[in-house]
């Protein structure tokens, strides 16, 4: 599946232009989706899963244009939303059944093989008849996963997918994202820049509106060479670099705070350039598109 968004601006009546001339590609694998909250990003999510249309530019799936064959799409979309819950009381199976009876599987033994196959997918095979309330986090994201493969969609749209979850559960989501991308087109937006960078082979960052990067995680890096620092600072350093510079952490010493920092530095502290982050990259691009200050992320 190939999908192409081409010039898509979308104006709300009261006037505020959420996407502003937005034009990119999004083909088989795993594309992240990066940007401050503001970016747009959920309204491209929305019009690319058919529930806005663009109040210009279009959006090409497999070379039709996306107003003419919306069902089309639809019926290939899986979507897993940041707050994607279930009932409580259900139990994993149940609520798979449902999914698939709304997709329009009538019969009962197909649905039962589906589940069965959806729940080893996504390494829940032990938990049919266990009920959602007794789930952990991780668990209740990988059910989330399997809900979005009901019916086996090619296109997967997932906001914010790993909220939530302990660095063990996110190691082992980023592991099925990967092996999922395989097979099917997947967008993944998110905040966590270190998700995009471990599972996705292209990012594409937006800030206002505005397709300010598209390409390999390795071009996005290449953008902070030269841009990142680290030194041992005395507080009276640290202020005057914080001034400046965006602080991306700061660990407390006895010689002073070890900072890692990106930005343009001051020629009086001595500052030990070090190799890019992609949030490093992320750190130094966004701020010069939006004009904000950054230097709260410490």
């Amino acid at each position: 599946m190939h999908l192409l968004v081409d010039g898509v601006t979308k104006t709300f009546p009261n006037g505020f232009q959420a996407l502003a001339g937005v034009s990119l590609g999004i083909e088989r694998g795993l594309h992240g989706l990066l940007g401050p909250n503001g970016a747009g990003k959920t309204t491209l999510m929305r019009i690319l899963t058919t529930l806005l249309e663009p109040t210009s530019g279009r959006v090409m799936l497999d070379g039709r244009d996306l107003a003419t064959c919306r069902g089309d799409l639809r019926r290939q979309l899986g979507y897993l939303g940041q707050e994607w819950g279930a009932p409580r009381s259900s139990r994993c199976a149940e609520v798979l059944d449902l999914v698939l009876r709304l997709r329009g599987m009538d019969e009962r033994a197909r649905r039962r093989s589906e589940i069965d196959r959806l729940l080893s997918l996504v390494g829940l095979q032990a938990n049919a008849k266990s009920k959602v309330k007794t789930l952990s986090g991780g668990m209740l994201r990988r059910l989330g996963v399997a809900q979005a493969l009901a019916g086996d969609p090619q296109f997967l749209v997932m906001d914010e997918p790993t909220v939530g979850l302990d660095p063990d559960e996110r190691v082992e989501f980023r592991r099925l994202l990967v092996e999922l991308g395989r097979e099917r087109t997947i967008l993944l937006s998110t905040h966590v820049v270190a998700d995009v960078g471990t599972t996705c082979g292209r990012v594409s960052v937006m800030a206002k509106g505005r397709l300010v990067f598209d390409g390999p995680p390795d071009e996005l890096r290449a953008l902070a060479a030269g841009k990142v620092f680290e030194t041992v600072a005395t507080p009276e350093q640290e202020q005057r670099l914080r001034r400046t510079m965006t602080v991306v952490s700061a660990v407390p010493g006895e010689g002073g705070a070890r900072l890692h920092l990106v930005g343009a530095p001051p020629g009086d502290i001595e500052l030990r350039p070090i190799e890019p982050s992609l949030e490093d990259a992320y750190l130094v691009l966004v701020p010069q598109v939006t004009g904000d200050d950054t230097s709260w992320a410490a």
